[in-house]
């Protein structure tokens, strides 16, 4: 298994979340200390506060998709690792964030921090547990699961166009799966109903190998997907 991965920009983006979680602090400490020695600058003090809250938001989605380590991407690179035939596995290459093309087929990786239980319930995700951190996460969006379903099918539209452009006329993009991955070994996981497969990250490998035998890609179709994608 080759894997083509943007480094460039996963270290630009590392660089910008601890940058900006530093910045947050300096400026919250300020709100903090103007609050205390001159209260008369109250908006000020106030208008640190706000920001420095908001940048503590940014430095934190930046931190935990490209400063936690290990990676979203290197977690999926182990999970992968030895997996035989000539798949790719790309990282931030493509128009969508993780992907994998292989004989499994084309499968659009959806990685999650999740701790404690998740479960797909009335057609939504909810995850509960994971301590007083993963909660806090959760109220603050950091850690939501959101709305893979649909995080699916955007990135399986933006997908579908990037391959159509180096099709020929009349050629058909093959099918894209989507498998929602959750990081966390210990995590428990009820998907019944839910539209896409959901594995614990250790897990993976298995999910792709019963995809290669269950419904194999052509090797030609294969190929012609490989063609349209970066080749480093």
């Amino acid at each position: 298994m080759k894997i083509i991965k943007n480094e460039k920009l996963i270290k630009r983006n590392a660089t910008i979340g601890q940058f900006t979680s530093i910045g947050a602090l300096v400026i919250l400490f300020g709100g903090m200390y103007i609050s205390f020695t001159q209260p008369e600058l109250a908006n000020w003090s106030l208008f640190a506060l706000i920001l420095g809250f908001v940048l503590t938001q940014i430095g934190m989605y930046f931190g935990n998709r490209w400063g936690r380590r290990p990676r979203p991407d290197e977690k999926l690179d182990a999970a992968l690792k030895g997996l035989p035939g000539d798949g790719i596995l790309y990282h931030y290459s493509t128009s969508v964030p993780h992907l994998f093309v292989g004989a499994a087929g084309i499968w659009i990786l959806l990685p999650f921090h999740q701790r404690g239980k998740v479960i797909f319930q009335k057609n939504r995700w909810k995850s509960s547990g994971g301590g007083f951190l993963q909660g806090y996460l959760r109220i603050f969006g950091q850690e939501s699961i959101g709305r893979p379903d649909m995080e699916a099918s955007h990135q399986a539209s933006q997908l579908t166009k990037e391959i159509k452009k180096s099709l020929s006329e009349g050629e058909e993009v093959p099918p894209i799966y989507a498998a929602l991955v959750f990081l966390d070994d210990n995590i428990e996981i009820e998907s019944e109903g839910s539209p896409y497969p959901a594995v614990q990250v250790k897990k993976l490998k298995d999910l792709l190998r019963k995809a290669a035998k269950e419904r194999p890609l052509v090797h030609t179709d294969l190929e012609r997907v490989k063609a349209a994608l970066p080749q480093e």
